[in-house]
C-alpha cells in the first residue's frame, strides 16, 4: 500500500505512479562492430601561443546556483531554481540528452518502490524491452574598455599570498591561484578541465588550451586552436592525452565536428580527424566524448565514433541493427547509454540500455535494459554501476539503479524521509561529471538537498547498501557547511566540504568518510581566509597527489581588466 505523499509544494506532492516489480538485468549477445569507416587522421599542431587575456567572471547575484547552468532546453516542469551556494531551491540534476535540473528528491515510501523527479521517486529496473543548438562565443560589437583600464570600483582579486595572510594551525595554504590569460568574447565561455596529469594541470576554453604546473601554476605551455572548443572528455587517457571537439569554423552556428589530440605533458598537438555527417539527423550540437584506456568515444545523436588516441585510427562507428550507444562514461570500466529504436529515424520514445561495451571493437559484454518509457541521465559510478535515471514529461521522473558488475539490477535506493540533489555541470555533454554521488564495494553515498537549519544552510550524506538500497546511516556536514561526495578511494569516500557563506571562522576542503560513517576525517583542511574566494560560479572540484583545486567552470567579465583579474583556479596544498 503506497502512503501519503510528505507535505510540500504542489508540485512536491504530485508525480505518484504505479509500482513495478524490478527485473534483473538482461544479458545480450556480443555485438560486431562494422567495418571500419574512411576517418584517417591528420597530422599537425595547431598556431601559435595566444597574446590575449582570459575570459571573465560570471556575475554572482544572490540567487546565482552554486551548480552548473543547463545551456539546453527546459523540462516541461522546471527541476529547480538557480540559486548561490547552499541555496535551499532545486540543485541541478543529471544530465543526458536533453539537459535540465534534477529536482530533490522527496521522501515517498511506495511500496518499497521509488518516485522521483518533482519530489517524488518511482520505480525503475529493467522491463522488456533532440537536442538545442548551444549558442556559439562569437566576439562582442560592444565597446570594452581599454585594456588594462580598471573599472572605478574593481578591486584586484587576492592572490596567494594574500589569502595565506590568516593560516592557522592544521590548515594547508593556498599553493598558487591563476588568473586569466586568454581574451573571450562577450558573454563568457565555458571551461573544459581541468585534467590532471604528470605533474600538469590543464584546461581549455574558447580557442586556446593551456597546461600548467600542479606545483606551482606556472604555465608550461600553451596552444592556439583554430576555432571554439566544443565538447570534451571528462578525464584524460592514462598516459596523459586529451581528444577535445572543435568547432568546423569561427562561423556562427559552425559544427561541432573537428577532433584535436593533445599530449597535456607537453602540449604537443597530435592527430585530427572529422566527425563524418552523412546522416542529417545526426547533430553535432551535442558531443559525448569519454576516455577508456587508450580509446576515444564521441558519441551524439545516432552513432558514437571510437577512435585510438595513441595513433588516431577510427575504430568503429555504427553497430549492425537498431541499437547504437550515443555516450559512454569515461574510467576503467566503459558503460554506454544506448539507444534501441524500431527502425532508423524514429521518432517514437526510444527504449534504452545500459551496456557494458569493449570500446576498441563495440563488442558487448553484458546488457540491462532499462524500463520503457524512461532514459539514461548519468553514471554516478562506473565500479560498481550505478546509474541515473530519467523519466521526461509534466512530472518529471528521476531514479537510480544500483547494479551489480554483471549488469544485474541489485536494488533502487530508498529514501525514506530524505531529499536529495546532485550537481551536474555544463561540462554538460558527457555523462559521467557529477558532484553528490559516489560508490564503491557495497555502499552508495548521496547528498542530501540543502536545508535551512539555524539561518545558515547545511546539508547531509546519506550510505545506502548496494544490494538492498536501504539506509545505512547519516552523516550531517558541520553547521553552514555542505558535503559533496567525490569518489571513492582506498575503501573511504571523499567528500568536498564546502566553506561557510559568510564571515567564515573555518575553510572548505577535503574530507573523508569510512563505509560505517562515524566523525569526519580531515583529508586536506583549506584555510578560512580563502573561504571567499572559495565560493565560485560553476565550480570543479579535483583532487590529487595532495593537492585539491577549485577550478571556475565559465568566465566572462565587463571589461579587459577584469578579465584578466578572474581567478580561474585556486590550488591548496602544502
Amino acid at each position: 500500500m503506497s502512503q501519503p505523499p510528505p507535505q510540500g509544494s504542489p508540485g512536491e506532492q504530485e508525480g505518484f505512479g504505479a509500482p513495478y516489480e524490478p527485473q534483473p538485468g538482461t544479458y545480450g549477445a556480443p555485438v560486431q562492430p562494422q567495418s571500419q569507416s574512411q576517418h584517417q587522421p591528420q597530422p599537425g599542431p595547431y598556431g601559435q601561443p595566444p597574446t590575449g587575456p582570459y575570459g571573465y567572471p560570471q556575475p554572482q547575484p544572490p540567487t546565482v546556483p552554486y551548480g552548473y547552468p543547463q545551456p539546453q532546453q527546459p523540462p516541461t516542469v522546471p527541476y529547480g531554481n538557480p540559486g548561490p551556494p547552499h541555496q535551499p531551491s532545486g540543485g541541478p540534476g543529471g544530465g543526458g540528452r536533453s539537459r535540465g535540473r534534477v529536482a530533490g528528491l522527496v521522501a515517498a515510501v511506495v511500496a518499497g518502490v521509488l518516485v522521483i523527479g518533482t519530489g517524488v521517486w518511482f520505480a525503475v529496473g529493467g522491463d522488456d524491452g533532440a537536442d538545442d543548438k548551444k549558442p556559439v562565443a562569437q566576439e562582442s560589437t560592444a565597446p570594452k574598455k581599454p585594456s588594462g583600464e580598471p573599472s572605478p570600483t574593481m578591486t584586484p582579486a587576492p592572490g596567494a599570498a594574500e589569502l595565506n595572510k590568516g593560516l592557522k594551525e592544521g590548515e594547508a595554504k593556498v599553493r598558487w591561484v591563476l588568473k586569466n590569460d586568454v581574451d573571450v568574447p562577450s558573454g563568457g565561455v565555458a571551461v573544459r578541465g581541468p585534467w590532471i596529469t604528470g605533474g600538469i594541470v590543464a584546461k581549455a576554453m574558447y580557442r586556446t588550451a593551456s597546461g600548467y604546473s600542479l606545483d606551482d601554476g606556472s604555465q608550461k605551455w600553451s596552444l592556439r586552436l583554430p576555432a571554439d572548443v566544443c565538447a570534451a572528455p571528462s578525464q584524460p587517457s592514462p598516459d596523459g592525452k586529451i581528444v577535445i571537439a572543435i568547432r568546423e569554423s569561427t562561423d556562427e552556428g559552425a559544427d561541432c565536428e573537428k577532433l584535436q589530440m593533445i599530449d597535456l605533458v607537453t602540449g604537443k598537438a597530435g592527430w585530427t580527424a572529422t566527425l563524418d555527417r552523412s546522416s542529417m539527423s545526426d547533430g553535432l550540437s551535442h558531443i559525448v566524448m569519454a576516455v577508456n584506456g587508450d580509446v576515444l568515444t564521441a558519441g551524439r545523436t545516432t552513432r558514437t565514433d571510437a577512435y585510438r588516441i595513441s595513433d588516431g585510427k577510427h575504430l568503429w562507428d555504427r553497430l549492425p541493427g537498431f541499437c547504437q550507444p550515443y555516450g559512454f562514461a569515461g574510467g576503467d570500466v566503459p558503460l554506454a547509454a544506448v539507444d534501441c529504436r524500431r527502425a532508423p529515424g524514429d521518432d517514437d520514445t526510444p527504449d534504452e540500455e545500459v551496456r557494458r561495451m569493449d570500446p576498441a571493437t563495440g563488442k558487448s559484454v553484458w546488457t540491462y535494459k532499462v524500463k520503457k518509457g524512461w532514459r539514461i541521465d548519468k553514471f554516478y559510478s562506473v565500479d560498481p554501476p550505478v546509474v541515473s535515471l530519467r523519466q521526461d514529461g509534466v512530472k518529471p521522473q528521476w531514479a537510480i539503479a544500483l547494479l551489480s558488475n554483471d549488469g544485474t539490477l541489485l536494488a533502487q535506493p530508498d529514501p525514506g524521509k530524505e531529499d536529495f540533489e546532485i550537481e551536474c555541470g555544463e561540462r554538460d555533454e558527457n555523462l559521467d561529471d557529477c558532484l553528490g554521488a559516489a560508490a564503491g564495494g557495497d555502499t552508495f553515498y548521496l547528498a542530501t538537498k540543502t536545508a535551512h537549519v539555524d539561518g545558515e544552510f547545511t546539508n547531509s550524506v546519506v550510505a545506502f547498501d548496494m544490494n538492498t538500497g536501504k539506509i545505512k546511516w547519516k552523516v550531517p556536514a558541520p553547521p553552514a557547511q555542505t558535503l559533496q561526495p567525490m569518489r571513492v578511494e582506498d575503501g573511504k569516500v571523499l567528500l568536498y566540504l564546502s566553506p561557510p557563506d559568510a564571515k567564515a571562522k573555518t575553510g572548505g576542503g577535503i574530507m573523508a568518510l569510512g563505509p560505517r560513517g562515524g566523525a569526519l576525517q580531515t583529508v586536506l583542511r583549506h584555510p578560512a581566509s580563502a573561504a571567499t574566494a572559495e565560493h565560485v560560479f560553476d565550480p570543479a572540484i579535483r583532487y590529487a597527489d595532495g593537492r585539491s583545486l577549485i577550478a571556475i567552470g565559465r568566465v566572462g567579465g565587463e571589461s579587459d581588466a577584469e578579465e584578466t583579474d578572474v581567478r580561474t583556479i585556486i590550488a591548496f596544498g602544502d
